[in-house]
């Protein structure tokens, strides 16, 4: 099979790398890719955005199957275009999508279905949501509606940093469209919890738990970033809470989605809050997780391959989903400034010195002349198992020692904090 994975990040290397293992794929393209997917992939230059170009790519090089990975091409209908034009892809079309590109349309369907989360309220003048923060008071949430790169969520520890979050979603524009509406939420206490799970619209399996470091410095200090590490399974995910999930959570929304008539073809992504009054969804996302999927696909022993094609093709049930024993951490090696303002073009050094036990996913990187570059926020996702979390963190670190750029970032407490 020839196939075409959308995207060029740390999730699309991981993607990548595990789609190149099956037998069944002769040849693999990325679009647009990155300086370390290029090792394994050819990578057309096609923005992940672009729907015509990637369509055109895929019907005039007779790509049999595409993977569409971010959230923005599936919000804006890839899969779609992809299926109109007679390629199979995997990924949820748009209608089923807006659970992630629309906040306000994930909580009115998780009202409507009784699937339990924050209390809110959405708005779209600026005055009325800074009324909204002062009479609740704070600590209180405030999220961009709108997809914004894994940064439009505040959760501001009193009423003015809340109202300063309002004023630059609403009235500076930060996340352009995204933020011309905001959903306003109660603050909730508890341990944070990602399960991944895949669907064909009837059928789900979630996928081993993991649990993701969002702000960008040691002890949970600092802005919300994209991610700056992530270790697979939680151990605070246990059978019983999963039972509850799976209960309350995971089946009421595929179900909720396919009785709106969007069934979800794809990854579902199930931001948990592991509450005192029961697991509560903080937030969903339509596609895999970004750094999540660089510590659960590591274990994954089914065929990744298998797997996408069962979903796409309604068949899931007939899949048996197997997992490696053990534990995978991924740290992410950021640009200092990161997730403000960077510099790029940056040479890696280190690369070839790591044992072949860890394994460095690319996020934004370019390679010119056999030498890697710094080329993003994210940089690198170093990521290493064990028989034991503490094993495959102390594995991961020690990776993470041996690269460096001038002004590289990292948190040292992922999978400790």
């Amino acid at each position: 099979m020839k196939i075409l994975v959308i995207g060029g990040g740390g999730r699309e290397h991981a993607i990548c790398r595990a789609l190149k293992s099956s037998p069944r794929v002769k040849k693999l393209y990325c679009a647009p890719g990155n300086g370390g997917i290029a090792q394994i992939a050819e990578c057309p230059p096609v923005m992940a955005t672009d729907i015509e170009g990637v369509t055109r790519f895929a019907l005039g090089n007779n790509i049999d199957y595409v993977v569409v990975a971010p959230d923005d091409p599936l919000a804006l209908g890839m899969v779609d275009a992809l299926e109109s034009a007679g390629i199979r892809a995997f990924g949820p079309r748009q209608n089923a999508a807006i659970i992630e590109s629309s906040k306000v349309f994930s909580k009115n369907l998780m009202e409507k279905y009784g699937i339990p989360t924050a209390r809110w309220a959405s708005f779209t003048d600026a005055g009325d949501a800074i009324r909204y923060i002062r009479e609740h008071g704070a600590p209180i949430v405030v999220k961009a509606d709108g997809l914004a790169l894994g940064k439009g969520v505040v959760v501001a520890e009193d009423v003015s940093a809340a109202e300063d979050a309002v004023r630059s979603m609403m009235l500076d524009k930060k996340f352009g469209a995204s933020g011309a509406r905001v959903v306003i939420e109660e603050f909730m206490t508890g341990p944070e919890v990602t399960v991944l799970a895949f669907t064909d619209g009837k059928t789900l399996m979630p996928m081993l738990s993991s649990q993701d470091h969002k702000r960008a410095y040691d002890g949970d200090r600092g802005p919300n970033t994209g991610g700056m590490g992530a270790f697979a399974p939680s151990p605070l995910y246990t059978p019983e809470i999963a039972a509850t999930c799976m209960e309350t959570i995971f089946m009421p929304t595929a179900d909720a989605l396919r009785a709106e008539g969007r069934p979800f073809k794809g990854v579902l992504y199930f931001g948990l809050m592991l509450t005192p009054s029961g697991p509560r969804v903080v937030e969903y996302n339509a596609r895999f997780g970004d750094p999540e999927a660089q510590a659960v696909l590591p274990l994954l022993d089914t065929e990744l391959l298998d797997i996408m094609e069962a979903v796409t093709d309604g068949r899931l049930s007939e899949i048996d989903i197997r997992w490696k024993p053990g534990a995978a951490c991924c740290v992410v090696m950021a640009s200092g400034g990161y997730p403000g303002e960077y510099e790029k073009g940056k040479i890696i050094t280190g690369l070839d010195s790591l044992p072949p036990d860890i394994t460095v996913y690319h996020a934004g990187t370019r390679c010119s002349d056999g030498a890697f570059y710094t080329n993003g926020g994210r940089v690198l996702g170093v990521t290493a198992s064990g028989a034991a979390l503490g094993d495959a963190v102390d594995r991961a670190y020690s990776g993470v020692r041996r690269i460096t750029w001038d002004g590289a970032h990292y948190r040292t407490d992922i999978g400790r904090a």
